[in-house]
């Protein structure tokens, strides 16, 4: 039998000389409770944004991308694809093609981002649940060639989603040299009719600048041939994102990049990792003040047990075992705090996936969803357990052995 931690648990759940003592211990059981409980709702609420941003990636990006390391674009007859599109894996295998482009509606001008797809970019990706209007997804047809602008790039044209106008579309010839005489006829200019539809991304990045539009539009457009700046991919439900990229990356050697759709947009979700970082550093700062009260209650419990310490002493006890009495009391009130917090935590968590009760505002349309998103990571709850595990035995080991000596 341990003799410490057994006469820490009875001097723990027994009742103390002095009804104060069992107030101010259950204050910092509960205080170390609450700060846990926070960690794991805050953390929670940061992957549940995570996802939410994931998921709208997925309407547009693919599940991976080939791009080459140096240049703009490469061709798109490369054996190395061939390879790549054999690959049992893949699913849908798409070429694309984009750069920078000026367009004008009825004298209003923007910079976008003209981006050329195939006609099976609605097989890769799940274009057609961000597409908003009474039109359909249509890039060109024997008539005309059509564009599928971002939702606020329509807002800044002023063109709206079913623009009867055409936009007038400018880009650089690129095998010309500028004529400072009649500048215009250094751009290559074509136009965009409207299916009808537009895109909503909820991204700035995409929402502000990209129209898509078809793979053989772009390239009249941009004075390109067989070229392409992007392969992308979708792979079968059964097949291995990681494996199949390392197996990708091997076909295409170390001239070309292959990003899956985390890496595709690395800037956002590192961010949102930083973010996530600076909300764990700073509650784990109020969990270590949450401490300071496991110190009051041990230097209480140590004043009030000062005549059993004698008897243990007479027993034979050394200050060794006393001051580990003490250690496992305060370690005990950590672990204590940890396993409720973590649990009333998960059930907040639960709670609000359920109901939806912490909502971000009245108005439905104002935000995306309508309650906070959350999302239970297994790591994190483990990260959060050692982390008040680690923080309440640091917080009470000095302050025990500088009060065994003091007061015993």
């Amino acid at each position: 039998m341990n003799l410490p931690l057994y006469i820490a648990r009875r001097y723990l759940f027994s009742k103390k000389s002095h009804h104060a003592i069992n107030i101010i211990s259950g204050i910092s059981v509960c205080g170390v409770a609450l700060a846990t409980l926070a960690m794991v709702c805050t953390l929670s609420v940061f992957n549940g944004f995570q996802d939410l941003v994931a998921s709208f990636f997925t309407a547009f990006d693919p599940e991976l991308k080939i791009t080459v390391r140096q240049g703009k674009v490469f061709d798109a007859q490369d054996e190395r694809l061939a390879q790549v599109r054999a690959l049992p894996e893949v699913d849908v295998f798409s070429c694309s093609l984009e750069d920078n482009a000026m367009v004008q509606y009825k004298g209003k001008q923007a910079m976008v981002t003209l981006k050329g797809v195939e006609d099976n970019f609605e097989q890769l990706t799940d274009i057609d649940s961000i597409l908003y209007g009474r039109g359909h997804f249509m890039l060109r047809d024997e008539v005309a060639d059509y564009g599928i602008p971002g939702i606020q790039l329509t807002s800044v044209l002023g063109s709206g989603i079913a623009f009867v106008d055409p936009l007038e579309v400018y880009v650089p010839k690129r095998k010309a040299r500028v004529n400072m005489a009649n500048p215009a006829a250094s751009f290559n200019k074509s136009y965009l009719y409207s299916p009808g539809v537009a895109f909503i991304v909820n991204q700035q990045k995409y929402d502000d600048s990209y129209i898509l539009t078809s793979l053989d539009f772009a390239r009249q457009l941009f004075d390109y041939d067989n070229e392409v700046s992007a392969v992308e991919l979708k792979l079968k439900p059964d097949a291995d994102i990681a494996r199949t990229k390392e197996k990708i990356s091997d076909i295409m050697g170390p001239d070309f990049t292959v990003a899956d759709r985390y890496e595709q947009q690395a800037d956002v979700f590192r961010i949102m990792e930083i973010e996530k970082l600076i909300a764990y550093l700073f509650l784990t700062f109020i969990l270590l003040i949450a401490c300071f009260n496991i110190i009051g209650s041990l230097s209480m419990l140590i004043i009030d047990k000062k005549a059993d310490v004698a008897t243990l002493r007479s027993l034979g006890a050394d200050d060794r075992l006393i001051t580990r009495i003490f250690l496992f009391e305060g370690r005990m009130i950590s672990l204590l705090g940890a396993v409720a917090g973590i649990l009333a935590g998960l059930a907040l968590c639960y709670v609000q996936q359920r109901f939806g009760l912490l909502t971000l505002g009245n108005s439905a349309d104002s935000f995306v969803v309508e309650a906070y998103p959350v999302s239970v990571h297994a790591v994190d709850i483990l990260v959060i357990f050692v982390t008040v595990i680690a923080v309440g035995f640091l917080a009470v080991w000095y302050p025990v052995r500088y009060l065994s000596r003091r007061l015993l």
